[in-house]
C-alpha cells in the first residue's frame, strides 16, 4: 500500500472495554385471561413457550464460536431457559444478577399487562404516549429501572475488562440500557424481538452501541415449530 493511501477505519474496542451482548429471552408461555403467572419477587415468572425454546437454541448456535468469558441471567426462569443451550455448548455456569430482572409492572404483573394492552386500556395509552412505566399503578419508574440495571452493567464491566460477556435479560431492560447509552427518549429502543441480540461496548468513559435487535439467526423461519392448532 502506498504511503499516501489510507484505508477506512475499522472499529476495535478500546483497551479495557467490555463487549456486552444483551440477549432478550425467548418467547414465554402464553397468558390465559383470568389466571396469573406464578410470581418471583413480585414479577411474573412464565416458562418459555415452544417457540421460545427454539429461539434459545438458535441463540446458542449463533454465539457458540464467540470468545465468551461469562453468561449472566436474571432471577426469572425465562432467562435461565434461554441461556441454557449456549451455557451447555460453552461449559459455562450462568451467574444470576437479580437487578437485571424485568421492569416491575405493579398492578399489571402476572400476565395482566398483556390483557390490558390487548384491551386498549386507557392507562396503556398514557404509558406509551408519555413513555413512562409508572403510568401503571404501582409500577417501577424509568429512573429506578435505569439506575439498577446500569449499576449492574458497570459492575460487569469492572469484572470483565477486555472480555466479551453475554447477559440474557428482558425487553424493558434492553430498552432502558440502550436508551441510557444513546441518551435518547425512554422508549426509543422498545420492542426488542424475543431471541434478539444487542451489542454494547462498555468503557469507563462511555457506552457504545454496536448492534440493535439483531435477529439474523432467527431468519430461517422454515425451522420454526408450527403453533399449536
Amino acid at each position: 500500500m502506498s504511503e499516501t493511501e489510507l484505508r477506512q477505519y475499522r472499529f476495535a474496542p478500546p483497551p479495557g472495554a467490555t463487549q456486552l451482548i444483551l440477549v432478550r429471552h425467548g418467547e414465554s408461555a402464553p397468558h390465559r385471561p383470568g389466571t396469573r403467572f406464578d410470581l418471583v419477587d413480585g414479577h411474573g415468572d412464565p416458562a418459555l413457550a415452544e417457540l421460545g425454546r427454539w429461539q434459545a437454541d438458535r441463540v446458542g448456535e449463533r454465539l457458540a464460536d464467540e470468545d465468551i468469558a461469562a453468561i449472566y441471567v436474571t432471577s426469572l426462569r425465562r432467562t435461565h431457559e434461554t441461556a441454557a443451550p449456549l451455557a451447555a455448548r460453552l461449559g459455562i455456569t450462568p451467574v444470576v444478577e437479580p437487578d437485571l430482572r424485568e421492569v416491575h409492572l405493579g398492578d399489571w404483573e402476572g400476565g395482566l399487562y398483556r390483557e390490558r394492552i390487548v384491551a386498549k386500556d386507557p392507562v396503556a395509552e398514557v404509558l406509551f404516549r408519555e413513555e413512562r412505566w409508572d403510568a401503571i399503578p404501582g409500577a417501577e419508574s424509568n429512573a429506578s429501572l435505569t439506575q439498577r440495571t446500569v449499576a449492574v452493567v458497570e459492575e460487569i464491566h469492572a469484572r470483565h475488562p477486555d472480555e466479551m460477556v453475554v447477559a440474557v435479560v428482558h425487553g424493558g431492560v434492553i430498552g432502558a440500557l440502550l436508551a441510557h447509552a444513546a441518551r435518547s427518549r425512554p422508549f426509543a429502543f422498545s420492542g426488542a424481538d424475543n431471541g434478539s441480540l444487542h451489542h454494547l461496548v462498555i468503557t469507563d468513559e462511555r457506552w457504545i452501541i454496536r448492534r440493535y435487535n439483531d435477529t439474523g439467526h432467527l431468519d430461517s423461519m422454515s425451522a420454526v415449530p408450527a403453533p399449536p392448532s
